[in-house]
């Protein structure tokens, strides 16, 4: 009976529980609403419940695409529910970040995985401060106006965020009475996203783009950088509208399987606008590629949060600093240099996303194409500047002491057919020949410091994010590549070119420019590569409507031996050029999904409380 119990019972004794207050206490029921300091007070916990996604206890997962292989039989994790098609894991996996239960007064990451609990738990405090708005009386226009947007904002964040997994939901906005059933209907998606719309639109239409440059915020000078502004309620509107115009999402509401252009319009307008103050004001900027790093983590920087001037919204920060370290960044490396953690690897399909640097797909690992200039005998050759980023493949060095044994096959990436990397511990072995440095520098492994000093704090939302879902909306909801939206300059092209700009990549060739599903395959891919690992393609192969089709359903391993035509000194200091023989990929796991797998199910305890809150199809 959590639904109730968070919905109800919390609704009206939230703000009690936030100041402490003793039972024998007798202080006013306006007391924390009367001026800002302590009306800020009461609205600063919405920020403690904002979920941590990226480490829960000593691990966590939080991509369930084709993305990720874990190494397999880990029963734990949420992944492994996920592709056995068991999504009552949501709330019964020992590592995942989706559950019942949390503490929103807690600083300890165990307590943030729980979105569902405190999503719940926020929605109603939000509502206790909306109803309570009146009592602000001791207050500027300005600092009223700073309380509501963020109270707005957060109800409108919340239910967006809990829409994308389970759907329509019961909208509550006002508190409810604990002596009285609920009987609020559950909603279609798009009516629930209109009113988290309604909710957005208003935290933008009331919040400044830069607190310090407000007179409150100069209290907190310099240390306002994750509050909630005008841009994030811009661009969170925009998302909302876009998923609801999503074919997943159209279709759950309107039985039409395609993009809905209305709120595709709508989305591109709401974004259009985010990008314009964005780059009028300087507000949020995207970084250069040489700093791409410090857009996920810091090495040796004293627990600075990563993130730089491009993220827009992140995680939960509860021990940002030294959560990594037990013992999440332990999964990307093998045992053979890394003593301990749950292996987790790249899949090779999706590494072959990250096409060529001259903007051109990979359309088969295993043929050589004149067009793009990949070769299959050269594969990790001329590609995307963001595949040597992101992606440890062959040949590359990957530890400085590995505990004594200096030997090349553990400094060095020994990922061929037989290679140490492969084979050394059975499955916790580099299963799929690739290995993500994305969130890790390079050069970590248990014996070296590199994880006792590494912070990485997950992006919900950051500034490239932004346009590629300002490129899609266009594209859809004006008609084509070249569209912009209203009062903007920017075409959804040009959007996807800007941030493979940004990594000195070529922009989409013409072929994909004559029509907007042709564009569509170049923006999904783009998505892929840019926002790989970062928790979107789940929610975007689903809203898509792609999760059940192959090749989505497949998780695969590249195969291949070394050519050994130069020597072992030659190849390790230029990877890239690596001659290798025999490519091909071979299939390590496929999902047998069906369609109730585009949601995720309610708890029965929850679709027993009355009958007009239903649960999911197929569950």
């Amino acid at each position: 009976m959590l639904l109730v119990l968070t919905l109800c019972a919390l609704s009206w004794s939230s703000c009690k529980h936030y100041l402490d207050v003793s039972p024998r206490s007798d202080i006013s029921p306006t007391d924390a609403y009367k001026n800002f300091r302590n009306f800020q007070g009461f609205t600063e916990e919405l920020y403690n419940c904002i979920p941590l996604v990226s480490s829960q206890d000593f691990h966590n997962n939080w991509n369930f695409g084709e993305d990720e292989y874990w190494e397999p039989d880990e029963t734990r994790l949420f992944a492994y529910s996920v592709d056995q098609g068991d999504y009552w894991g949501w709330n019964t996996a020992y590592y995942n970040w989706f559950k019942t239960g949390g503490n929103p007064a807690s600083q300890t990451r165990g307590d943030k995985g729980h979105l569902w609990g405190l999503s719940w738990y926020a929605i109603s405090k939000a509502n206790t401060g909306i109803a309570n708005l009146d009592k602000l009386t001791d207050a500027t226009s300005e600092e009223k106006n700073l309380i509501a947007g963020q109270l707005y904002f957060f109800r409108g964040w919340f239910y967006f965020m809990l829409m994308q997994y389970w759907g329509g939901l019961p909208y509550i906005d006002h508190p409810l009475p604990s002596d009285q059933p609920l009987r609020l209907p559950r909603l279609n998606y798009q009516q629930t996203a209109d009113k988290a719309a309604a909710d957005f639109q208003k935290a933008a239409d009331l919040l400044p783009v830069n607190w310090d440059e407000t007179v409150a915020g100069k209290t907190t000078l310099g240390n306002n950088n994750l509050r909630i502004n005008k841009i994030m309620a811009l661009a969170y509107l925009g998302k909302d509208l876009l998923w609801a115009g999503s074919p997943l999402m159209n279709y759950e509401s309107t039985g039409n399987k395609s993009y809905n252009v209305d709120y595709c319009k709508k989305s591109a307008d709401a974004f259009a606008q985010a990008l314009q103050l964005t780059e009028s004001t300087g507000r949020y900027q995207l970084a250069s590629f040489a700093n791409y790093s410090q857009l996920f983590y810091t090495y040796n920087q004293n627990g600075k949060v990563p993130g730089l001037q491009e993220a827009i919204f992140m995680e939960n920060l509860a021990e940002s600093s030294s959560r990594w370290r037990w013992n999440q960044v332990n999964d990307y490396r093998p045992m053979t240099i890394n003593a301990s953690g749950i292996k987790v690897y790249p899949t090779a399909n999706y590494v072959d996303y990250y096409g060529m640097a001259n903007g051109l797909p990979i359309t088969d690992p295993t043929k050589k194409d004149a067009e793009s200039g990949y070769d299959p005998e050269y594969p990790w050759k001329g590609r995307d500047p963001r595949f040597y980023n992101d992606i440890i493949f062959d040949g590359v060095k990957c530890a400085l002491n590995t505990k004594g044994d200096m030997t090349e096959n553990r400094q060095y990436a020994s990922l061929y057919n037989n290679g140490l990397y492969r084979t050394s511990n059975g499955p916790k072995g580099v299963l799929t020949g690739y290995m993500n440095s994305k969130f890790t520098s390079k050069l970590m492994n248990d014996y070296d410091g590199f994880k006792d000093n590494n912070t990485f704090v997950l992006s919900f939302m950051r500034l490239a994010d932004v346009y590629l879902l300002y490129a899609e909306a266009t594209a859809e909801g004006y008609g084509s590549p070249q569209s912009t939206a209203s009062g903007y300059t920017l075409s959804a092209a040009d959007a996807v070119n800007k941030i493979r700009d940004r990594a000195g990549v070529g922009h989409v060739a013409a072929k994909f420019l004559g029509s907007t599903d042709s564009f569509m395959s170049e923006l999904r891919r783009e998505r892929a590569v840019e926002l790989a690992f970062e928790g979107h393609r789940f929610i975007d192969l689903r809203r898509w409507m792609l999760l059940l089709d192959r090749p989505y359903t497949l998780k695969m391993a590249v195969q291949f031996d070394r050519a050994n035509d130069v020597s072992s000194s030659v190849l390790y200091a230029h990877p890239e050029n690596g001659h290798v023989l025999n490519l091909q990929e071979t299939v390590l796991f496929e999902r047998h999904l069906d369609v109730k797998h585009y949601w995720f199910p309610f708890l029965k305890s929850d679709v027993q409380i009355y009958k007009d809150f239903k649960q999911n199809p197929g569950w």
